[in-house]
């Protein structure tokens, strides 16, 4: 018998507001993504003024962390060290900020954060992903 955890909803939400949070205190405007471990979305929160491309780019990081198993800053750092056939893998989005949803060794989901510098994106993610698993 499987016994396979699953992401709800209600962690998706918990996700978000702590990533919120994070954003609002440092007046970062985001978008959060948060999909499940088929990359699917189940969440999405733009705030105001946020551009609208960040919307597609939130969920893209966060597609990335999950499909790939890792971190989408690991992309990022490949690139920068000069790996740029990494770009060519499909479905991968090689900027800092989507973050893979492990719980008990299980990947269940991904969070994907854009807005502001790819960095501080990656603060926002963690901060959620924090939330989940604390």
């Amino acid at each position: 018998m499987l016994n396979r955890l699953a992401l709800s909803i209600a962690d998706a939400k918990t996700m978000a507001a702590a990533a919120r949070a994070e954003a609002e205190k440092n007046n970062w405007t985001v978008v959060i993504a948060i999909v499940d471990d088929g990359g699917h979305l189940m969440y999405l929160e733009r705030a105001d003024d946020t551009q609208k491309a960040s919307s597609v780019v939130a969920v893209e990081k966060a597609r990335t962390a999950i499909m790939f198993k890792r971190p989408s800053a690991a992309f990022e750092q490949a690139v920068a060290g000069g790996r740029v056939a990494v770009m060519s893998l499909p479905g991968t989005t090689t900027v800092e900020g989507g973050l893979p949803i492990v719980v008990d060794g299980q990947y269940v989901g991904a969070i994907g954060v854009s807005g502001v510098l790819s960095s501080q994106d990656g603060i926002v993610a963690k901060a959620g992903l924090d939330a989940l698993t604390a």
